[in-house]
């Protein structure tokens, strides 16, 4: 029996323009993505405004190079009263010479998302 294959909230494929000086991407990049991703797996909880609280434990294990697809899985790890924490998985697959689709995991994060009101003030995830 097969596995199902997880499904990225966000896939890209990053470019010349993302690189530091060494010709790999730059962290703050990967960050952003990250960013982006647990956003896109907050609203699946309920379609509010979210702004970034926190983002923990983020080591970068794996240089991103230019033509590598990347992928942001993510999940909901707790639901809080004003705040939604989502874990990231950030893992490329390799495309560039002598790699076929090489899938190395890049790094690992946990978010934590607070739902706000137009004012920007915390509002309940869930009602109440």
């Amino acid at each position: 029996m097969s596995t199902p294959e997880r499904i990225p909230a966000i896939k890209v494929l990053l470019l010349p323009k993302d690189t530091n000086a060494l010709g790999t991407i730059f962290g703050g990049v990967i960050l952003s993505h990250i960013d982006l991703a647990s956003a896109v797996e907050a609203r699946k909880a309920a379609p509010h405004r979210y702004v970034t609280a926190a983002m923990r434990e983020v080591e970068f294990h794996a240089p991103v190079f230019v033509g590598d697809v990347v992928n942001f899985y993510t999940e909901t790890r707790r639901i809080g009263r004003t705040s939604v924490t989502v874990g990231v998985e950030v893992e490329v697959e390799r495309w560039s010479a002598g790699h076929r689709g090489e899938r190395v995991k890049v790094t690992a994060a946990e978010v934590v998302l607070v739902a706000i009101d137009a004012d920007g003030k915390p509002i309940p995830v869930l009602g109440t």
